[in-house]
């Protein structure tokens, strides 16, 4: 029940105010008589391939009201619904299509379709016919939403009109769980067929200005536009509800206490580069505020507000927890400079509640402009939370890859220097929202050193360029001498960084990206930028930008002299088959490796050199994003499918030397946060309990297990040997050991993290469903027993 519960609150947020499921129908407006604007309430429109023109028509079957799509020169689309759904559950989808002139020659007609289901699908229906009933039946196996679709076309295009009305989703009763096979395997261990060590740098994790990533899951800061970016008072909705059921910030995020027309947007004597509101006050009350602010009962909240005024009076900071004057705390400034001025309070939350409020209030007479605010809680560490400091100490990554990801290709490292009340805002060039530049270079470099792990910084090669680009490394590197270097002294930095991994751009290969060229054009400027960043610092590692096929082939042709590593990345979308799941994170990184070994072969200007892969971005990313932007929830299926992506490699630690999982905090991240709380998703576990207890010198494996994942590593010492098994089935496994060329004694120690279901999940703030337990049940290991959906590792002695 609780994964559909949470079907049922995700599709909430997608749908107006009000709207209430049918009894009798799992669909939402299944005849389209309600409407949102210009399209039906509860449906979206989507586009696969062509142009296609999306319409509601008052020539409905049963009632006024029906959706049409019609195509002159092809499409591929369809009218959308979002469901949740109960996993292993059998459904029937019934719905009725017209079509005038339609024709698919290589396309199905107009249909109805599950979205990724594969044969759940209706007939198809060409040419002109009248209302006709389709109907499918389906399995939802281990999915927990779907998607159906009014189609037209699919899988190829079709042209002509067709028109869709009363679409009804019916369950038609559980599908009954196969009992649990009882499987048995040889597992071959040859202790003297060993690999090279595996790198610490496979447990590297990436960070981007992307969603609460940084912003809402790191950084401590509550505010949403504190430096004013948007207009006051807002001239839209302040927020967008996406389909996923994410929040983005469109306008301002504040309020106006009091009088509309008594705040006004000044541009000549603005605090920053935009323009500052201003407010007039004459007798009565008034100011600004922000609400849905997360509070602890008790905490102390501190915070700094730039002001300046022709003002007599005073002015009001309260923070509100609640409906009555005893859930206010209230801080008071007597006196306001003429000049702009930083005013630091501190208040107290009385109660706890997610929908806090942060009022600013002048009481007097005259007129106050506020450049800046900050709030935080009081026990934030230089600026971070530390509910997910605590948790990044834990996860305990080598390296952190920053500050992206497509973020980096729009993005002047510069808007992140010097005082952050002044540092611009600027809308976020590759996502959604704005970037108020709070968390630049010495912040990224604080958080490294807090905890104790190396920065790894991507350089802008989209809109770019390469004397950007030297500035940069110098401004980390430089000594204090050093033009850069003197500016990072004056912002209270003397010690250069000495960051030593630097990316050369991001995913350049991608008509996506920001400053996007050809592959002949592009070798160019990586060459020139590593050249200009080579001369500030000759000790650099540079990382090139890299994506298996033609892309790396040229890069490694023409920049083989400007490179130490290549980057490749990969991203896994959902399949509902678990043992499918998994194996497609397995299958990804052994196509990069052996991508690169045929590189190696066949390129010449790789002879003499050792350019491996920084594989610095890999993850599922599927939704729905319940985190806020890109914000995945991830499930026991996907933690089995990380640690079999680091059983991979492991296999193949003499070319894949780094891999840095995207994007360690809400965003598709293994760490999830609301407001007030931190924990870890899935993903983090396996993550987590490699990089502390998995060996470091991988020994072969063989047998015939599939899928069934199985690792092996000694330890530095080779004085014990780690057996790691992912077992991503339903089935009970016995795995008989055969050891060559190495005796094994007594287990010292074992972990299981049992999923014990492939839809268990953990949240912030709640009891871990999903957690690493120690097995201590366990003597010796001539034999392992691997329950379904478990990772399991041993570490045994060697005699």
């Amino acid at each position: 029940m609780r994964t559909i519960f949470l079907g049922f609150l995700l599709l909430a947020f997608s749908l107006p105010l009000g709207m209430v499921w049918s009894a009798d129908n799992i669909i939402v407006n299944a005849s389209f008589e309600k409407i949102d604007g210009q399209n039906p309430s509860g449906w979206m429109p989507n586009t696969w391939g062509g142009r296609a023109r999306f319409q509601l028509a008052d020539s409905g079957r049963t009632g006024s009201k029906c959706v049409m799509i019609e195509s002159t020169s092809g499409a591929d689309a369809a009218w959308s619904q979002n469901i949740p759904a109960k996993p292993l559950m059998r459904y029937r989808l019934t719905g009725w299509v017209k079509t005038e002139n339609l024709v698919a020659e290589n396309a199905y007609g107009a249909l109805f379709n599950i979205h990724g289901l594969e044969d759940a699908r209706s007939k198809g229906i060409k040419g002109s016919q009248d209302w006709t009933q389709l109907k499918i039946e389906f399995e939802t196996e281990v999915s927990d939403s779907i998607t159906v679709n009014c189609l037209f076309g699919g899988w190829g295009q079709a042209t002509g009109k067709a028109w869709y009305d009363d679409v009804t989703l019916e369950e038609l009763g559980p599908i009954p769980a196969p009992e649990p096979k009882q499987m048995s395997a040889f597992i071959e261990i040859d202790g003297s067929s060993t690999n090279e060590p595996i790198s610490k740098y496979i447990y590297g994790q990436f960070i981007e200005h992307l969603g609460r990533c940084i912003y809402g899951g790191i950084w401590a800061e509550m505010l949403e536009d504190r430096k004013f970016h948007y207009d006051i008072p807002a001239k839209n909705d302040t927020w967008v509800v996406t389909g996923q059921g994410a929040r983005v910030l469109r306008d301002s995020p504040w309020k106006v206490i009091g009088n509309l027309d008594s705040v006004k947007m000044i541009v000549e004597g603005c605090y920053g580069e935009e323009h500052t509101p201003c407010i007039e006050v004459d007798d009565q009350p008034v100011g600004l505020s922000q609400d849905e602010l997360g509070l602890v009962a008790g905490k102390e909240y501190v915070g700094r507000i730039v002001l300046s005024g022709n003002f007599k009076g005073s002015v009001e900071l309260r923070l509100v927890s609640g409906k009555d004057d005893l859930a206010v705390s209230v801080y008071t400034i007597k006196r306001i400079s003429k000049d702009y001025k930083k005013y630091h309070f501190t208040l107290k939350a009385k109660s706890s509640t997610d929908h806090g409020r942060l009022e600013i209030i002048g009481k007097g007479e005259g007129s106050i402009c506020i450049g800046a605010v900050s709030l935080m809680p009081d026990d934030n560490i230089n600026g971070f939370r530390a509910d997910t400091l605590e948790l990044l100490k834990q996860l305990n990554a080598p390296v952190y890859r920053w500050p992206g990801g497509n973020f980096v290709s729009g993005y002047d490292w510069r808007d992140g220097i010097g005082d952050p009340d002044l540092r611009p805002t600027r809308r976020n060039p590759a996502w959604t929202g704005i970037e108020t530049n709070d968390v630049g270079i010495d912040e990224f470099i604080e958080l490294c050193r807090l905890i104790d792990t190396e920065p790894m910084i991507a350089v802008n090669t989209g809109f770019g360029d390469a004397y950007s680009a030297a500035d940069e490394v110098e401004y980390c590197n430089g000594d204090s001498k050093t033009r850069m270097g003197k500016w990072r002294t004056q912002n209270g930095h003397k010690a250069p960084y000495n960051v030593k991994w630097w990316c050369v751009g991001n995913e350049m290969f991608g008509s996506w990206q920001l400053g996007y060229m050809a592959l002949n054009h592009y070798v160019l400027k990586h060459n020139w930028v590593e050249s200009m960043m080579r001369k500030v610092d000759p000790d650099i590692i540079a990382v090139g930008v890299g994506d298996a096929g033609r892309w790396s082939e040229g890069m490694l042709r023409n920049c083989a002299d400007h490179m130490d590593y290549l980057s490749e990345h990969f991203y896994c979308q959902n399949r509902s088959n678990v043992p499918a799941h998994v194996k497609q994170m397995v299958d990804a990184i052994r196509n990069k490796c052996n991508a690169h070994r045929r590189y190696r072969r066949d390129i010449e200007a790789l002879q003499g050199k050792d350019i491996r892969i920084a594989m610095d971005e890999w993850n599922y990313w599927y939704g729905p994003h319940i985190y806020g932007e890109l914000g995945t929830r991830y499930y026991t299926r996907d933690m089995l499918g990380v640690a079999a992506g680091l059983h991979e490699y492991y296999r193949n630690s003499d070319i894949c030397y780094m891999a840095n999982y995207a994007q360690t905090v809400n965003v598709i991240g293994c760490i999830k946060t609301t407001k007030t709380e931190a924990g870890f998703d899935t993903t983090a576990l396996p993550l987590m309990l490699y990089r502390k207890e998995f060996g470091v010198i991988p020994v072969a494996v063989q047998g015939n297990y599939d899928p069934v994942d199985v690792s092996a590593a000694w330890t530095a010492d080779k004085k014990a040997m780690t057996i790691a098994v992912v077992n991503p089935s339903m089935d009970i496994w016995t795995l008989n050991l055969k050891l060559d060329n190495v005796k094994l004694g007594p287990v010292e120690k074992a972990w299981i993290i049992d999923g014990k279901q492939p839809l268990a999940y953990n949240e912030p703030g709640k009891e871990p469903q999903v957690k690493i337990e120690t097995i201590n049940s366990i003597s010796t290991l001539d034999t392992i027993v691997a329950q379904p959906y478990t990772i399991a590792l041993y570490r045994v002695k060697a005699n």
